[in-house]
């Protein structure tokens, strides 16, 4: 984590959203659930200063309110702490579930319908993504998946809708620069059309 995040800073990438721990993942064994907690307040501990040295904000996004009193103290002191910085945005997906966060939205959107202060008419996918828990971040460009997994485990389902896919064998303990090089070079490679024709591109100066 710490080589990688280093790494999208150095080369000036805007945003990196890591998932960190899904909502899936309380289910797993509590020894394990609770080494995991230990592991994220050890980073948060560990990280802190070097996040305000090198300009890095830190987000978080998921259902926060089932971290640990005291994990959950030490990162909203570490997201304030880094507030003011302007470089990386680093949001750290927690106890996160694109589904329950999808349903959020429709039963805050729902509420506002009700109590007559939002028209369903005017309900369109610019007011979705300010409901989403990433409002203000662009939609990712790239998704890496590591491990060798070939599907989007319930990460980000509105906001990936245009991301390019790219998937490594390498495990996530083991992947470095040269993996997030080589990640970098196949992105830049792809053509991203958005439903339009290469010709159209071309004609309009994209590569």
């Amino acid at each position: 984590m710490r080589r990688t995040v280093r790494a999208c800073a150095e080369r000036g990438v805007e945003a990196l959203t890591l998932f960190s721990f899904s909502t899936e993942n309380w289910r797993r064994p509590e020894d394990e659930v609770a080494t995991l907690m230990s592991l994220l307040a050890s980073y948060l501990e560990g990280q802190a200063q070097e996040l305000i040295e090198k300009d890095i904000q830190l987000r978080a996004i998921g259902e926060l309110g089932r971290l640990p009193q005291h994990v959950s103290a030490l990162l909203q002191e570490v997201v304030e702490m880094t507030s003011g910085n302007e470089g990386l945005i680093l949001t750290l997906a927690l106890s996160y579930g694109s589904r329950a966060e999808l349903v959020s939205v429709m039963q805050r959107l729902a509420r506002e319908v009700a109590a007559g202060t939002l028209d369903v008419v005017d309900i369109d996918e610019s007011m979705v993504d300010q409901c989403l828990y990433t409002a203000g971040l662009p939609d990712p460009d790239l998704l890496i998946r590591t491990s060798g997994e070939l599907r989007l485990s319930n990460f980000l389902l509105w906001q990936l809708a245009y991301a390019e896919l790219y998937a490594t064998d390498v495990c996530w303990p083991d992947f470095g620069e040269a993996h997030l090089t080589e990640a970098f070079d196949a992105y830049a490679m792809r053509q991203r059309r958005y439903g339009r024709t290469s010709a159209q591109l071309s004609a309009e100066g994209f590569p």
